[in-house]
């Protein structure tokens, strides 16, 4: 993605897909002739890590369903995506499955009763690590873009958190908010 015209928007990224709809990210790929796909990759409970406990308004390392996907662009890596869920939403729900979810993950929220209304996004840059330089094709030297995103349902209360570990070159990030 070295194209500084694409500029890549969260407000698709947080709306319901129907059934059969393409996601957010093969649309805005195929939009700049490319390919968008996810390759999922372990899904399960696990502990929280701090900050995504902290968002989640959780004690550190209580147990939340993570999703994790390697994201891809004309099948190279380009981003490491994992989703963290309360347990007590994602439990015994597709969210815990290891498969895709039919219209995506907001959808199902939604579904559950847990509609995302608001979100609220962290962008910072640092050295990345060994895993994410060999995962992300990057030299010893590389950084990482990362993004931390909540979202909030309506009456508050954190409902997913997404952390996006991206390889920054020829990144560039687009932030608008209809209110």
């Amino acid at each position: 993605m070295n194209e500084r015209k694409w500029a890549s928007v969260s407000t698709p990224y947080l709306q319901p897909h129907r059934m059969g709809q393409a996601d957010a990210w093969a649309t805005e790929a195929a939009q700049h002739g490319r390919k968008g796909t996810h390759r999922l990759g372990e899904v399960g409970e696990q502990p929280a890590p701090p900050e995504v406990a902290e968002r989640l308004r959780l004690t550190p390392g209580e147990q939340v369903v993570v999703r994790h996907r390697i994201v891809l662009l004309d099948d190279q890596p380009v981003e490491l995506a994992d989703s963290y869920y309360p347990v007590t939403i994602a439990r015994g729900t597709r969210l815990a499955e290891p498969r895709k979810i039919p219209g995506g993950a907001v959808a199902l929220l939604a579904e559950l009763g847990y509609e995302p209304r608001y979100a609220e996004e962290d962008v910072h840059a640092r050295p990345a690590s060994a895993d994410e330089r060999q995962s992300l094709g990057l030299d010893e030297h590389g950084w990482v873009l990362v993004l931390t995103r909540t979202l909030r349902a309506e009456n508050g209360e954190p409902v997913e958190v997404s952390v996006m570990t991206m390889n920054p070159w020829g990144r560039y990030l687009r932030y608008e908010t209809t209110l």
